[in-house]
């Protein structure tokens, strides 16, 4: 038999799922609620996202860098491959404490970048193969459903790119936490900011850091599900 009753499929592992799924509603919720108040609330002289950014990347010493504009709402990133940093509709051209916050935020990506921040190289490293895991795994997942009483090492070869997937999560907390802390410290140490604007930037990120430690926690809890299927099976 390929499953004895629905406990085949049915673990304590699937509450922890729902769980966790629950909580990214909340934090995602909280977190665009967060970004758009900030959104509106400008800070002292003529800086855009933009701005910010290049004053950050200056200072830094960082000249191999280019900002530019893309499309979206939170869909800023640095992209180390052809070494830009990329900035959204409601950062780019913005005046608020939202897009300093985040302007600053992505260039702490750029300065790990040119410091070779070790978790950041690392996370760098694991790219290909979590594309790679992640796009083929539910394949081997299903592939190993059909076939477990049979070769069930195809189960485990899914379950291991599911590892792959969750390692990448992990180990991308620590990238998204030091990007802050670079980020806070350089907008307090240019006084950009005002005390109070200071909090504000400081409660955007935490929350946007937050959506990470979520998906970290979600990629855990779905190995260890498969894990908990294939022992039942």
């Amino acid at each position: 038999m390929l499953i004895h009753g629905s406990s085949g499929f049915m673990g304590p592992e699937i509450m922890l799922i729902i769980v966790i799924g629950i909580a990214g509603f909340i934090v995602q919720a909280r977190l665009q609620s967060v970004f758009s108040k900030y959104s509106k609330v400008p800070f002292a002289g003529e800086m855009t996202g933009k701005d910010v950014a290049e004053k950050m990347l200056r200072d830094n010493g960082i000249t191999d860098v280019r900002v530019t504009h893309t499309r979206g709402r939170l869909t800023d990133h640095f992209n180390p491959a052809d070494k830009t940093v990329n900035l959204s509709d409601d950062v780019y051209s913005s005046n608020s404490v939202a897009a300093a916050a985040v302007a600053a935020h992505e260039c702490g990506h750029a300065v790990q970048h040119a410091v070779g921040y070790a978790p950041l190289k690392m996370r760098s490293a694991l790219v290909p193969v979590t594309s790679f895991s992640s796009k083929f795994a539910i394949f081997f997942i299903l592939g190993g459903i059909v076939l477990i009483n049979t070769v069930p090492q195809i189960f485990w070869v899914g379950i291991a790119m599911i590892a792959v997937s969750a390692l990448f999560s992990i180990v991308t907390l620590p990238v998204e936490y030091d990007a802050s802390r670079r980020a806070l410290a350089w907008l307090e140490g240019q006084h950009i900011l005002t005390s109070q604007q200071q909090t504000q930037a400081k409660e955007a990120l935490t929350w946007a850091a937050r959506t990470y430690l979520v998906a970290a926690l979600a990629s855990i809890a779905t190995l260890l599900y498969y894990i908990g299927f294939a022992r039942r099976n």
